[in-house]
């Protein structure tokens, strides 16, 4: 009996279809959308996984610039480690030169100590050892200062660089270094009230550093400099020989100035005693004052300039108009007198060779007290100047402008100005007439066609002869310069005091100037109570003192600067043709 195993096959009807075979598709299909699914599944895994990861590094480096930017930014005024550096915002300020391009004013990067309180930990040891470099400094103020618990303090501004090399040895916690711009001053005392000084904090408070403030920082952000009409060759000139004659006659102190006629730059300006502005703290109050531009001074005889134009222009008188001067003025209780009395009548042109005190006072006195004030206001002698420095001083004259004071304001007495004023004005009176602004900064053109008229063409040219016949054949002879054609006024005053005038306090001045066939250069020179000498016979006035100081001055401008030598003798011969 055979017997046949039992058929699990499911039984097919109708269309035979492997059986088989469907298994095998049903299990493919499901085992296909299983590994779909994982795969899915394990995609979407790593996507967040890399999710993760980028916000981890993101966040890692926002951690680190935000620490960055804590200690560059916040840290770096609040803490410091022994020795550290911080940058000062500090101001800077361009650098000031003279007209040919030569440093007057510069800036040094200086190191100054300061403290983190907060930071440091034995404040005895530490106020110890500072005090051991910083010997000027105070124990007791040092620990003050250390222990007040603030995240910073100034130990010492401006330091040495040995003094920074030993504090940076010491390795101090909470003491660092600022670097600070110092103005400096290369030329020392040269200059030094034109260009003033600046404070700790590098502001300017004197001189053009103050008036130029704002411009100086404006320049140094261009990266420009600020360019003067100073010539320091002619400054050390000018300095040099003050300095001599002040030796020579023994005078409490000078004053000096050289202005271009033709475009009112100021060349030379010089106040002595001066001082050293890189050492302002060591200087005497007395040494800063600018007695070229603050000081107002009776200048004496320079005045009869100024009467003697005014004469000439009004058409009052010509140059052969007489004036009595036989004898003394006598006005109540005052007399007028001349000092090399002629004891006769004078023209207008003698008045001014001889020195007349009488014969200005007449020439005044019948112009007019009206047309006297008018003439000089339109010199600018009674305003007050304009100049780019901030020590300007106010002229001083009469509020009642009587007889009496007209005729001593004629000979420079009765009215005070300053010694800029007066050379501004003799400028106009010689470059044909006309009154230019001085000016302290370069100027790259000529101003004269910018000023203002107050005499013509022909009053200018009488009173640069008039000029001229004082050094060759007056009282400022001693200023002559063979080839250089100079021609100027001597004048000498009693210096005022509440007692009255003294008469052995004098202030002695020459107002010179060269070449007087074409004016280019005003040089002033005053020196306050110099004493007479065996060389001068005992006198002390403009003629014998201040007179040769310019005559001096003008043979070492004529090496400087530019210029032929005259021949006043060729010149006179070709006149006669």
């Amino acid at each position: 009996m055979t017997t046949s195993s039992p058929d699990f096959s499911p039984k097919c009807s109708g269309v035979h279809v492997p059986c088989s075979g469907a298994h095998r598709l049903s299990g493919n299909r499901a085992r296909k959308v299983l590994l779909d699914g994982e795969a899915k599944q394990m995609v979407q895994h790593g996507r967040d996984r890399v999710f993760i990861t980028a916000v981890l590094f993101v966040c890692c480096f926002a951690v680190l610039a935000f620490r960055l930017i804590d200690l560059a930014v916040f840290k770096a005024s609040t803490s410091v480690q022994a020795g550290a550096y911080v940058r000062d915002e500090s101001i800077d300020r361009a650098e000031i030169r003279d007209r040919n391009g030569d440093v007057l004013a510069t800036n040094l990067a200086v190191p100054s100590v300061f403290a983190d309180t907060r930071e440091i930990w034995d404040v005895y040891e530490t106020a110890t050892k500072l005090q051991e470099v910083f010997p000027d400094l105070e124990l007791a103020g040092l620990m003050n200062r250390l222990s007040c618990g603030r995240a910073f303090v100034w130990i010492k501004r401006d330091i040495t660089p040995k003094e920074h090399q030993e504090v940076h040895r010491l390795g101090l916690p909470g003491i660092g270094f600022r670097m600070a711009s110092q103005r400096v001053y290369p030329n020392g005392n040269v200059a030094s009230h034109v260009l003033g000084y600046v404070d700790i904090d590098n502001r300017g408070i004197a001189g053009i550093e103050k008036t130029m403030d704002d411009a100086l920082q404006d320049l140094a952000f261009d990266g420009q400099s600020l360019e003067l009409a100073i010539d320091l060759r002619a400054q050390h000139a000018m300095t040099d020989e003050l300095v001599k004659s002040m030796n020579t006659f023994d005078a409490n102190a000078a004053a000096g100035l050289i202005m271009d006629v033709q475009t009112g730059e100021i060349l030379s300006m010089v106040s002595l005693p001066d001082f050293d502005p890189n050492q302002i703290a060591k200087s005497e109050a007395n040494h800063r004052f600018n007695r070229t531009t603050l000081g107002t001074y009776e200048m004496g005889s320079t005045f009869k300039t100024f009467t003697v134009a005014m004469a000439l222009e009004s058409g009052y008188a010509n140059l052969n108009t007489r004036f009595d001067a036989r004898a003394p003025i006598r006005i109540g209780r005052f007399s007028i007198r001349d000092f090399h009395a002629e004891n006769r009548w004078l023209s207008l042109s003698e008045v001014f060779l001889h020195s007349s005190n009488i014969g200005s006072a007449r020439i005044a006195s019948q112009i007019g007290a009206g047309a006297q004030k008018k003439f000089l206001t339109k010199l600018g002698l009674l305003d007050k100047p304009s100049l780019e420095l901030p020590e300007i001083g106010i002229p001083q004259f009469p509020d009642k402008w009587g007889e009496i004071s007209t005729m001593t304001i004629s000979f420079g007495h009765g009215i005070a100005v300053s010694p800029v004023q007066l050379v501004t004005a003799t400028a106009a009176l010689v470059n044909g007439g006309t009154v230019v602004k001085p000016t302290i900064l370069k100027r790259s053109f000529k101003s004269k066609s910018n000023g203002r008229r107050v005499v013509t063409e022909k009053t200018s040219q009488q009173v640069r002869n008039l000029l001229r016949n004082v050094v060759r054949d007056g009282t400022g002879g001693k200023a002559d310069v063979q080839y250089y054609d100079v021609g100027g006024k001597t004048g000498t005053a009693e210096k005022a005091s509440s007692k009255g005038y003294q008469r052995k306090a004098l202030l002695s001045s020459f107002l010179g100037v060269f070449p007087m066939n074409d004016p280019k250069y005003v040089v002033f020179v005053m020196l306050d109570e110099p004493k007479g000498i065996p060389e001068t016979y005992g006198y002390a006035t403009g003629g014998w003192t201040a007179a040769p100081t310019v005559g001096n001055v003008i043979k070492r401008l004529g090496f400087l600067f530019p210029m032929d030598p005259v021949d006043e003798e060729g010149r006179a011969v070709l006149a006669s043709f």
